[in-house]
């Protein structure tokens, strides 16, 4: 996260973790276009230089603010991967979609700054985060189910950039998810993989 000062006590990471809290909740219900500082520090309940002391803007506030929304959905993705219950490589790539729904719908201002590079910023640096993630869910897919039929990352990349516009869409008006929308979502990540490799029988 692009911050100031790296909290090392308990009490100062809890206080930058109420910032971005409120933070989440200004982006949740304005848009992360009107975010200020000023907001900031009235939702946390702090002096506006609590806020400067950990960031230096307000487009610090958000970057850091996508980046832990970045790791949370990592770590449900990852979870999800891992479930013993998945029988096969699809099932767990199913989880995963349905991990990154959820974080829609109990992320606040997951929908607006999700994967680190929503913020359109130039120039632009590294790595695309929805391709990060791609990687990180074929990774730990391949990892477990291994395989001639899953040594291909263009299908996950394709896939995750598809599911993010999708299930964004989805969420766009209805902030449970369009259930017609997210069903196209997760026919569509269907057809993709179909273009790559052959399915698990269902």
């Amino acid at each position: 996260m692009l911050i100031r000062n790296e909290p090392v006590q308990a009490r100062s990471t809890a206080r930058l973790a109420a910032l971005l809290d409120a933070a989440a909740k200004v982006v949740a219900e304005i848009g992360y276009e009107r975010l200020t500082t000023a907001m900031v520090a009235d939702g946390a309940g702090a002096s506006i230089g609590t806020v400067y002391r950990y960031f230096p803007d307000r487009i610090a506030v958000l970057q850091s603010l996508a980046a832990r929304n970045e790791e949370r959905a990592t770590a449900r993705v990852l979870e999800g991967v891992s479930d013993p219950s998945h029988g096969d490589w699809l099932d767990a790539l199913t989880s995963t979609f349905d991990a990154f729904v959820e974080c829609f719908r109990s992320e606040p201002g997951f929908a607006s700054l999700r994967l680190g590079d929503v913020l359109d910023l130039r120039p632009s640096e590294g790595t695309p985060r929805n391709s990060v993630m791609a990687a990180t869910i074929h990774e730990a897919i391949y990892a477990r189910f291994g395989g001639p039929a899953l040594d291909t990352r263009g299908a996950f990349e394709l896939a995750i950039e598809a599911t993010d516009a999708l299930v964004a869409r989805a969420f766009a008006r209805d902030p449970q998810g369009d259930p017609e929308r997210l069903d196209l979502a997760r026919r569509a990540v269907g057809a993709i993989f179909r273009e790559y490799v052959e399915l698990p029988p269902r």
